[in-house]
């Protein structure tokens, strides 16, 4: 069971859903979470089909910014347990495997809200004893070498997460391959790059799917790279 991340930052391109079903056919996730769709729900509803996917949970976009989708295939029972237009929280489960959930993360792109971010992760983190996996564009940074490029980045931002981090029982799971996410101004003198895309779970998560892998996919039509993360258990 694999899960797909991408910020697409808008599919109105022919090229950017191109893009998403090479990436789906090849890699072939369980779940596919978008966000900064930029897009209406019959939309959505129909790139749901046209990628395979069975069933799907979206929020609209407020005006001509944000929204956020989560697809999934029909193998997996899922429940909705929360959602807003920053995630989508569900709960999953398979026959002859352990229930856990997943949630969907597109963090406040504005600085001086990312305190709001933090206040989700930490309320989905409820249920200590549940595996829970965190994906997507999280918006944060966990130290100075999430950067590259550019001015370093606010120190009580970086606290702040970690903050929260540790509150909620999460942790940030490695990334395979190239260390940065989201790039601007690429060739550039003012050239920068930062991890702001990830995967985070618990410890209950990791000791189930503790052979769990991520991988950024490069080549991506949007500044962000879409995060594979391959799931599987010992």
């Amino acid at each position: 069971m694999n899960a797909l991340a991408w910020n697409c930052q808008g599919l109105g391109s022919p090229g950017k859903i191109q893009f998403l079903q090479e990436v789906t056919r090849s890699e072939k996730p369980s779940f596919v979470f978008l966000s900064e769709t930029i897009s209406r729900y019959e939309k959505m509803e129909k790139l749901c089909s046209k990628l395979g996917f069975e069933g799907f949970i979206v929020v609209e976009p407020q005006g001509k910014s944000g929204g956020i989708a989560l697809f999934w295939k029909n193998a997996e029972v899922v429940n909705l347990l929360s959602f807003s237009r920053s995630h989508i929280d569900i709960s999953v489960y398979r026959a002859g495997s352990k229930r856990w959930h997943l949630a969907g993360i597109y963090g406040e792109p504005a600085r001086t809200q990312r305190f709001k971010t933090w206040e989700i992760l930490k309320n989905l983190s409820r249920d200590p004893n549940l595996p829970w996996c965190v994906i997507g564009d999280i918006n944060n940074v966990t130290s100075q070498t999430d950067k590259k490029g550019g001015p370093p980045y606010p120190n009580h931002l970086i606290e702040g997460f970690n903050d929260c981090l540790h509150e909620a029982n999460l942790h940030d799971l490695d990334i395979i391959g190239h260390q940065f996410t989201w790039e601007k101004r690429r060739n550039t003198d003012h050239w920068v790059e930062i991890r702001l895309d990830r995967v985070l779970a618990n410890t209950q998560w990791l000791n189930v799917f503790d052979m769990a892998k991520v991988y950024n996919l490069q080549g991506s039509p949007s500044d962000h790279s879409p995060l594979l993360l391959v799931r599987k258990c010992s």
